[in-house]
């Protein structure tokens, strides 16, 4: 991938005591033409909160609010929202993100879904919806939601270590339909585990899925897999070398070194661009021409 000359995009401010530390695993979308992007921010407290920035041109951020749009609010994430994954389905913005903190007196990271309008989030009215757990009590995240249904169902990735797995519901309340869908592999880049980055993209071959896969030495890196239009856990293609690993000193040095780490991206002028966490510091973003990411016949 080739990536922005003035990377990184995002850092942590001082003066904001909730981003002071990190900011970083940013989720984005398009909408009203521009590009959203969520990010992870952490400060003083160490606890997780979902900041917005956004850009006309999605490199340039010409938009960044000094305060969270989305913070814990309740025991089950009370340590933490941590990296958000937006999905828009029917006029409305899907998140998933990994709600870290107290269930059954134990903590636990899980899969938390939550839910706003569209026009709302342009308005920047932060009318969430209800807070759900999918999988309650499950230690469970790199959760994403298809962005659009199959079969008549939501479809969901999601990470039971060290696996993506697939679940599927009628509401995003009950899921239900589990089953395995990618694992680590013999390639050094992801052959101790995977999970999800950003929602898959529907192309004429099928889905195309970004994921990140972590090497035995822990190295963070980003690959591709394309997967069936209709049976989504098929798989048909996996890239076998990654499209982006960490090689900058952004993606070397910092709260966790050598991570690269998307949760989400968008498509301008055939143009990818993925956002992405360099060591859990920072926000980078990073692109490709769509063309290029899908093997040669």
């Amino acid at each position: 991938m080739k990536r922005f000359q003035n990377n990184p995009i995002l850092e942590g401010i001082g003066a904001h005591g909730w981003e002071s530390r990190q900011v970083f695993n940013a989720a984005a979308f398009a909408a009203d033409n521009r590009v959203h992007i969520l990010y992870r921010a952490m400060g003083t407290d160490n606890i997780s909160r979902i900041g917005l920035a956004s850009s006309s041109d999605g490199y340039h951020i010409d938009e960044r609010l000094p305060t969270p749009v989305f913070s814990p609010a309740n025991e089950c994430e009370n340590e933490g929202c941590e990296d958000p994954r937006l999905t828009m389905v029917d006029g409305s913005l899907i998140m998933a993100y990994t709600a870290f903190g107290m269930h059954s007196q134990r903590r636990v990271y899980q899969i938390g879904l939550t839910s706003i309008d569209v026009s709302d989030f342009l308005d920047r009215k932060w009318n969430w919806g209800e807070k759900l757990l999918a999988f309650p009590g499950i230690f469970n995240k790199d959760a994403v939601i298809f962005p659009q249904k199959v079969k008549g169902e939501y479809v969901m990735f999601h990470r039971l270590e060290p696996d993506i797995c697939i679940a599927r519901s009628h509401d995003l309340q009950h899921w239900h339909g589990l089953k395995f869908v990618l694992g680590p592999s013999s390639n050094d880049w992801d052959a101790w585990k995977v999970g999800a980055a950003g929602p898959p993209i529907l192309i004429n071959e099928g889905w195309l899925f970004i994921y990140h896969g972590v090497s035995v030495d822990k190295v963070y890196s980003l690959g591709i897999a394309l997967l069936d239009k209709n049976n989504p856990e098929q798989v048909l293609y996996r890239s076998k070398e990654p499209i982006l690993r960490p090689k900058e000193d952004y993606e070397r040095f910092g709260q966790v070194p050598n991570v690269v780490f998307s949760c989400g991206q968008v498509i301008m002028d055939n143009q990818l661009l993925l956002y992405y966490g360099g060591a859990d510091s920072v926000v980078c973003v990073a692109s490709y021409d769509l063309n290029e990411l899908l093997p040669k016949k």
